[in-house]
Parts: structure tokens; C-alpha cells; sequence
């Protein structure tokens, strides 16, 4: 009887362990001249534009080879504050408090924000 409460305990402390570990933030926090921001893996500052809308990418085509999406991959399970939308191409996307996340092709060093108010200021730091 201990055994098979034992075998349910723990199957059940990994199964939470593994939840857990799947919902974690796809984001880091980085600092920049303009404060603290919300990066990618790399330490790479993050972005929203302003034309995105309802839960939708509006950076597509040319758009998101300038403006590269943060993708998320097919099992990511999204931790509070954070959503998953989909893309015109198919993928998935990270989005932060309802705007979906973008990098800037010409940052190219962790701190860089040079896509900052960039298009008559409709492309933003992302912030926490």
C-alpha cells in the first residue's frame, strides 16, 4: 500500500514539475539606456507594433523578415501575462499582454534599441 502511494505521490509531484517547466516565460529581462525591457533568449530587445490588433500579427511578408516574430514553438504552454496567436504563415507567436513580440534586424547587441519609435514611432520597446 505504501508503494502505490508512493508510485502516485511522485507521479503526480512530476507531472506538476513538468507543467510548471512548460509554462515558463519566454522572455528574459535585459536593461537598456531607456530601463528595464523585455528580451528574447539572446539577451536581444524586444518589440510591439502598433498596428497589431486583436490578438493578430499586422507584420507579415517583408514586414517579418525586418521586424523577425518571437516564435513559439508547437508545445509552449504560455505563462501568465503572456499568449500564444497564430500567424499568417502558419506559426505561432509569443505575445505579452495582448501585443505580439518582434526583434529589430538592425539591433545587434543585446541593449540595442534602435527599432525604438521607428515608422513614425508605431514600433515600441517592449517593457515588463
Amino acid at each position: 500500500m505504501k508503494r502505490i502511494l508512493f508510485a502516485a505521490i511522485a507521479a503526480a509531484t512530476l507531472s506538476m514539475v513538468g507543467a510548471a517547466h512548460a509554462q515558463m516565460a519566454p522572455t528574459k529581462m535585459g536593461t537598456t539606456s531607456k530601463g528595464q525591457v523585455l528580451t528574447d533568449a539572446k539577451g536581444m530587445t524586444l518589440y510591439t507594433f502598433d498596428k497589431d490588433a486583436g490578438g493578430k500579427s499586422a507584420c507579415n511578408g517583408p514586414c517579418a523578415g525586418n521586424w523577425p516574430p518571437l516564435m513559439a514553438s508547437a508545445d509552449a504552454k504560455p505563462a501568465a501575462g503572456y499568449a500564444i496567436i497564430a500567424r499568417d504563415d502558419g506559426g505561432k507567436q509569443w505575445a505579452y499582454k495582448g501585443k505580439p513580440l518582434y526583434t529589430w534586424k538592425n539591433d545587434h547587441k543585446p541593449g540595442d534599441i534602435t527599432g525604438d519609435g521607428f515608422l513614425n514611432n508605431s514600433w515600441h520597446i517592449a517593457k515588463p
